[in-house]
């Protein structure tokens, strides 16, 4: 069971995490006070606690210090401190990564994802078929109708693993961005657009299929 503790106060937004993991597989526990994210984190175990730092009782800060006294769970801190140098002290304090309020929704799963698979927790099928595309993971390749693309570099694949995986979902240049460079986005999206016009032209080179649809105002998705 792939179970995520949410620390959070705001019961919207606390709400809106919990749905959208758990419509991604993973079972959420909820806590809206530091004080009851020290009893879940006592009673349970988790694969990744999502942690507000802003909490009434304990604060965020003293729930880090007590789930790195616990072990090494993966922790995402929610912030809306965006300081460079509060990043960095949230790093050095025990953080795995942090995401800065507001966020895209799409950003926080992919973020997710990310730390789970570095923790060796998230299982993926090794092999995907989605719209005449096959994707086998273990590999790092990628077919189209049978015919392979050839001389994918690393963020290209993991480009169209995240569209392959969710193809039905419209993803944010950010959210694809930290999916494919594993790093925050900064604003800029002149990489991303170049690597999805080098997807595109080897997706070309071996089929007539448009497969990467771009929406516009938001960002990319597969087209089925």
């Amino acid at each position: 069971m792939k179970k995520i503790l949410i620390v959070e106060d705001d019961v919207n937004i606390n709400n809106l995490l919990k749905e959208t993991l758990s419509q991604k597989g993973y079972t959420c526990g909820q806590a809206f006070s530091g004080t009851e994210a020290a009893l879940w984190l006592e009673k349970e175990s988790w694969m990744l606690v999502l942690l507000d730092l802003m909490l009434p009782g304990m604060t965020g800060e003293e729930v880090l210090q007590l789930i790195r006294r616990q072990g090494d769970t993966p922790v995402i801190v929610l912030t809306a401190k965006d300081a460079m140098a509060e990043k960095l002290d949230l790093l050095t304090s025990g953080a795995d990564d942090y995401i800065t309020k507001p966020f895209d929704i799409n950003e926080v799963i992919a973020r997710v994802q990310i730390q789970l698979r570095h923790a060796g927790q998230e299982a993926e099928p090794d092999r995907i078929e989605c719209g005449g595309i096959t994707l086998d993971d273990k590999t790092h390749q990628i077919w189209v109708d049978g015919q392979e693309i050839l001389h994918l570099t690393r963020q290209e694949y993991a480009i169209l693993e995240l569209l392959i995986r969710h193809p039905k979902q419209v993803f944010r240049k950010e959210a694809i961005f930290t999916y494919a460079w594993e790093e925050e986005y900064m604003g800029e999206t002149k990489t991303l657009d170049v690597h999805i016009s080098n997807i595109r032209k080897k997706l070309k080179a071996v089929t007539d299929k448009e497969y990467i649809q771009t929406v516009w105002g938001i960002g990319y998705r597969l087209k089925q």
